[in-house]
């Protein structure tokens, strides 16, 4: 879709920008805002590009720069941080190859930290994308990122494209 096509389909009021910007975001293979788009977007909702900016810089779910194809946050609250958070980094580390703020080689994965994913009672816990996963092991967190591998490694050969 394009920008327009999303405001028009979301509204041109002020208290709509976050959900649009998600909209651009989950369009695009890197997971991330393109500047273009936001300059289209200010334009067509009437505010300045650094009201958009500012905006989406203030989230952590939105990014101005490419991401892999998967997010990965991570909690690093003190009740994640207790049960474990050390552990599924070094998982995550070892598996793929990058720490947080990295993206691997092949663009699938990025890993960034978040302060609380509101999951505590199942600490420790990260996002995979929208998807929360808790009471997590160096096991269960290899064993979904494998997965993930797996859907977007057939996704691909289905498709044509490399993975």
């Amino acid at each position: 879709m394009t920008v327009r096509q999303i405001v028009r389909k979301r509204g041109r009021a002020r208290e709509n920008l976050l959900v649009i910007l998600h909209d651009l975001q989950k369009q695009r293979c890197d997971n991330a805002l393109d500047h273009g788009d936001l300059e289209e977007l200010a334009e067509v909702m009437g505010l300045s590009v650094a009201d958009i900016v500012g905006t989406a810089s203030f989230y952590s779910l939105f990014s101005l720069k490419p991401r892999g194809r998967h997010i990965i946050r991570l909690c690093d609250s003190p009740p994640c941080y207790i049960m474990g958070e050390e552990n599924l980094r070094e998982a995550i580390r070892e598996r793929l190859g990058i720490d947080f703020g990295e993206t691997t080689a092949d663009g699938c994965f990025t890993l960034e930290p978040t302060s609380c994913l509101g999951a505590c009672g199942v600490a420790p816990v990260m996002m995979v994308d929208d998807e929360i996963y808790g009471n997590l092991t160096r096991v269960k967190v290899g064993e979904i990122l494998e997965r993930i591998q797996a859907a977007d490694s057939l996704g691909a050969a289905v498709s044509g494209k490399e993975a």
